[in-house]
């Protein structure tokens, strides 16, 4: 098999949270090869020790796709303050072909815009991907996987960060499929009774009360947090209470707009724009949604940059919806021009986290060799961007860890689902096979 025929047959895809089937990137044919070390969701501190700890494979699996994509040059993004994962990383750089690229500890620099101009200068087009201005972007993780998927090991294990309220905040390893609740056994359980997990992050992940949802091949991690923080109680709404609260109370002061890392690097991101769709305004949404299309989630303006805690970000996500059942689809006319005050709009990520009132679960969460041990796992058949695999077993089957129990469809974007655990298949649905010892 080729490079490509591996990575695509271990299911290998984006593993910082996107899920973009990584064959794909491996075929096409780009200038320069960026990782994505920066990692800058609050708490949240798994990449910095999986650079620590198996530097040599992702730097591997790093140099397997400059050589894939015939790239003449690699950037390796890492945060300055991340000394111990630079110095590891350096080691193995071939250089001049490959070289670090010093982030700031600012958020959100893990952004992929964010990284490709920090890299390269170069500002991919309004609405674009870095294919465009001859990019491919990948997280550490993923290329740790790529670097697997050469010795023919198919991604069966998900490298996540347990945090917050816990009793042994850790990175480690953990079988796909594992559910929450094992999750947080595993680092001792939490110190307060009644709690919320955010998935993926605060910032931008999502948030649940249900410990038996499972790990996928895109699950960062969990922050565990009292259910009366802040945070949770912001969250934890119905989304018809962003849009009233926002309709009454927002007085157009822009500081969504002007702290909006989107709007900062030259994209027409107007949140406080946005903000007028929900009613206030005598023109119509169809007008001010528009200002939304290029948002990236990254939910500054609604955490930190709104000083009444609005929920533009949530606007923003609302307009986007709308404009697409609507069926429209904003064009920036304007060229992308990074503005003057971009450096000095950062926001420090100790800010943030003290914004968020976290500082008190700001602490290390080290690396842990030991890894769950489910007596059962529940692997989705939809990890990732594209269509959903096809269950290949049936119920009462033996399998073992690293056979393929999912294909993707034929001739579609997707990825193929391997086994976790040694077991025996229980339970098989459109959407999900349940294994067990």
């Amino acid at each position: 098999m080729t490079k490509d025929e591996k990575i695509f047959y271990a299911g290998v895809v984006g593993a910082g949270g996107a899920g973009f089937p990584s064959h794909v990137k491996a075929k096409s044919k780009v200038e320069f090869v960026l990782a994505n070390g920066a990692e800058c969701e609050p708490l949240i501190h798994k990449d910095f020790e999986l650079m620590v700890h198996h530097a040599e494979e992702i730097v591997n699996g790093f140099n397997t796709m400059i050589e894939s994509t015939e790239a003449k040059k690699g950037y390796f993004g890492i945060k300055t303050k991340n000394a111990e994962a630079k110095e590891e990383i350096e080691k193995y750089l071939q250089k001049p072909k490959t070289q670090i690229t010093n982030l700031g500890d600012f958020y959100p620099s893990g952004d992929e815009y964010e990284l490709v101009y920090e890299a390269t200068k170069r500002l991919i087009p309004a609405g674009g991907i870095p294919l465009q201005v001859g990019c491919v972007v990948n997280n550490v993780e993923t290329f740790f996987n790529i670097s697997n998927a050469l010795k023919d090991i198919p991604v069966t294990e998900k490298f996540v960060c347990v945090a917050g309220a816990v009793k042994e905040p850790a990175s480690f390893w953990a079988p796909i499929g594992t559910t929450y609740e094992e999750l947080i056994k595993h680092v001792g359980g939490t110190t307060v009774s009644d709690f919320g997990l955010f998935v993926g992050g605060v910032m931008m992940g999502s948030l649940t009360f249900d410990l038996s949802e499972v790990v996928t091949k895109t699950t960062a991690g969990l922050i565990v947090l009292p259910k009366d923080h802040y945070l949770i109680r912001r969250k934890n709404q119905p989304e018809k209470n962003f849009h009233r609260i926002g309709k009454s109370a927002c007085d157009q002061c822009s500081y969504c707009t002007e702290f909006c890392p989107r709007y900062l690097l030259g994209y027409d991101v107007q949140p406080h724009k946005v903000m007028r769709s929900l009613g206030f305004s005598k023109t119509g949404s169809d007008i001010w949604n528009q200002s939304a299309e290029l948002c990236c989630a990254c939910g500054l303006c609604t955490l930190y940059a709104c000083p009444e805690d609005l929920f533009p970000k949530e606007a923003c996500d609302k307009s986007k919806v709308d404009m697409k059942v609507a069926g429209i689809k904003y064009i920036q006319q304007k060229p992308v021009k990074v503005h003057p005050m971009k450096d000095g709009r950062r926001v420090p990520l100790k800010q943030l986290i003290k914004k968020l009132n976290l500082q008190s679960y700001d602490v290390h969460a080290p690396y842990m060799k030991s890894s769950p041990s489910p007596s059962s796992v529940k692997i989705m058949l939809k990890q990732h961007i594209g269509e959903k695999s096809i269950s290949i077993v049936k119920i009462g089957q033996s399998v073992k860890k690293g056979e393929l129990i999912g294909k993707a469809v034929e001739g579609k974007l997707g990825a193929n689902i391997h086994s976790s655990i040694d077991g025996k298949v229980s339970q098989v649905s459109d959407d999900f096979i349940r294994i067990i010892l």
